[in-house]
């Protein structure tokens, strides 16, 4: 008998080889989509940004607007006082710190001035005995350096002045994202999802899950901060350190990017102690705010922001590195509420819901013949079964069987 010749096609393709072929175009096409949404996000920075920042002022201000609406008030009138509330929150608190930056920034300087001819003695004195011409020499380079790069330092002036301006554009179209979200929400949301058919039921179940998360994780950072900020203003106080204030507001802001907020702001803070008070003053607050963000980080957080935001430190850092590499700080303080939301919208989108909302239902009542599969689980072009097959489960629902 004659040799088996191979196939006229070739030799077959293994299939562990087809099928990580098979996954890596399709790794390829996401990663490029993701890409140029990256890409999309990044060029219209100036949209996303007050958008992202409106949605989660939303999140935080929406109880209150519900409980105004419940007493009565129309959505309009509520609306507006929700926003006239906060407006007038974040006006107060920033009149209070321009106020106490103005009037104790000379005794900071004046602080700081005595904190370095004594560590200038210290270091001429001490262990070290650092010749004074040395220490004037070092810093009379550091004013050369500064009085070299004044052109520099002008130019850079003028762009803060121009993205000052963006900024306050954004701040505006803000201010009116975050009024019709509070106003027009539950609208805004159904006609978000009205086309998406079949799926309707499923893409509405993992937006409130994202909702739920996202809330929860505003109103939970929001007071986990607010403790973080009065607790470090106390002791800031106490020990006699300026700008109380400011440093506070830094505080908090800080707070909402987990882990790297709290040690910017925290050596921000350590930093002006030292500069004003000294070292022993630095380490005292240095230690109180080591052990505050112990608590924070072991009690606080799972007690205020709850088990639904609850993920692991190595997915925050992961998720505050691509965040940050991505978008910068602004990619870094919505990266962790954004991998929650899809950690937990995600179950939800993937799995049949048991039964219909309230909105779709209604749609349904509307256009009768629109064919809609709750658990979004037939295909277009999927033939109806039989009546008298006997499988009334795998038929799609009439609209008088919907519940």
């Amino acid at each position: 008998m004659g040799a088996k010749r191979a196939p006229a096609g070739g030799p077959p393709v293994p299939p562990l080889l087809a099928a990580v072929a098979a996954w890596s175009w399709r790794a390829i096409a996401i990663g490029v989509v993701g890409y140029g949404l990256v890409w999309i996000v990044g060029t219209l920075k100036f949209v996303f940004i007050p958008c992202a920042v409106a949605l989660f002022l939303c999140a935080l201000l929406r109880p209150l607007t519900a409980r105004l609406e419940r007493l009565g008030l129309p959505a309009l009138a509520a609306t507006w006082v929700t926003m006239l509330f906060g407006l007038a929150v974040l006006g107060g608190i920033g009149t209070y710190v321009g106020i106490q930056a103005n009037s104790e920034f000379p005794k900071l300087a004046s602080e700081i001035q005595v904190t370095a001819k004594s560590i200038q003695h210290w270091l001429e004195t001490g262990p070290f005995h650092i010749k004074h011409s040395q220490l004037q020499d070092s810093l009379d380079k550091g004013i050369d350096y500064l009085e070299q790069r004044r052109g520099k330092i002008a130019d850079t002036a003028l762009e803060a002045g121009t993205l000052t301006a963006e900024i306050l554009t954004a701040l505006v179209f803000m201010v009116f994202v975050t009024f019709f979200l509070l106003k027009d929400g539950s609208r805004i949301w159904a006609w978000t999802i009205s086309g998406t058919g079949r799926y309707r039921a499923r893409v509405d179940r993992a937006g409130r899950a994202a909702w739920e998360t996202l809330s929860q994780y505003v109103h939970g950072t929001v007071m986990v901060a607010a403790i973080h900020a009065v607790v470090l203003a106390v002791v800031l106080a106490i020990l006699g350190v300026p700008l109380v204030a400011p440093l506070a507001v830094v505080i908090f802001l800080g707070s909402f990017i987990p882990i790297v907020g709290i040690l910017v702001g925290g050596a921000l803070a350590v930093a002006v102690t030292f500069g004003a008070k000294g070292g022993v003053a630095a380490l005292v607050f240095l230690g109180i705010l080591i052990i505050e963000h112990q608590i924070e980080s072991h009690l606080l957080q799972p007690l205020l922001v709850g088990r639904l935001v609850r993920l692991h430190p190595l997915a925050i850092i992961l998720a505050i590195s691509v965040g940050g590499i991505a978008g910068g700080i602004p990619g870094a303080a919505v990266a962790v509420p954004i991998a929650a939301v899809v950690y937990r919208a995600w179950p939800a989108l993937r799995d049949p819901p048991d039964e219909l909302p309230p909105e779709v239902a209604t749609a349904l009542a509307e256009h009768p013949d629109d064919p809609v599969d709750p658990a979004g689980t037939k295909s277009a072009d999927e033939p109806e079964d039989s009546p008298d097959s006997g499988d009334t489960d795998a038929r799609t629902p009439t609209r008088d069987e919907l519940p």
